[in-house]
């Protein structure tokens, strides 16, 4: 099977190509998130949408920085209702605490499949797992964000994104994203 690697991105140093490393001595370290299913920038497969089953697509990372003591994921989609008009982004996944030893979700992610101790957030659908894809309109963009935390997290009761991105914001050793799209297949 093929891995695709996306650019990875950290809150240390930006490079030319628009991309950031995470330096630790001489040695240059970067957080990647990668998928089985679907290469950065390319179309999601229908499996992971409401066309399909809906499942989460498998996620593997690596680099993740010394000092990393868990491992937070938001998957949202910014360009809602409307390509041409967005609004309000729509937040599909929210995990937070996934332990730093953890290097992947497996597809089809239910919460009891989650590694030990992961939490969950509330996606825009008000539930606890992960929302399959559905754009209204056009071909939208779904940007699936890896943090890597210097704490673990406080139970924060199902927060939605913009209470995770807080409480995580002074926190965030690295980041990186892998950015999928998808078009809704009309039946």
């Amino acid at each position: 099977a093929n891995i695709f690697q996306v650019s990875f991105s950290s809150s240390v140093k930006q490079q030319s190509n628009g991309t950031f490393s995470y330096l630790k001595g001489n040695i240059r370290m970067g957080l990647t998130l990668n998928s089985l299913s679907f290469m950065h920038g390319r179309e999601i497969p229908v499996r992971h949408t409401c066309d399909g089953e809906g499942i989460s697509p498998k996620l593997m990372w690596d680099g993740v920085p010394s000092g990393t003591k868990s491992l937070a994921l938001i998957v949202d989609d910014p360009d809602a209702p409307d390509p041409d008009a967005p609004e309000e982004p729509v937040v599909h996944w929210i995990l937070y605490n996934i332990p730093s030893s953890a290097t992947c979700l497996i597809e089809g992610a239910e919460v009891s499949d989650l590694p030990l101790g992961t939490k969950v957030g509330r996606n825009d659908w008000q539930t606890p797992g992960y929302e399959g894809l559905c754009p209204e309109k056009g071909e939208h963009r779904y940007f699936f964000k890896l943090y890597a935390l210097d704490i673990m997290l406080p139970d924060l009761k199902k927060p939605t994104k913009e209470i995770l991105e807080k409480a995580m914001q002074p926190h965030i050793l690295a980041k990186c994203s892998l950015l999928g799209l998808y078009k809704h297949k009309r039946r």
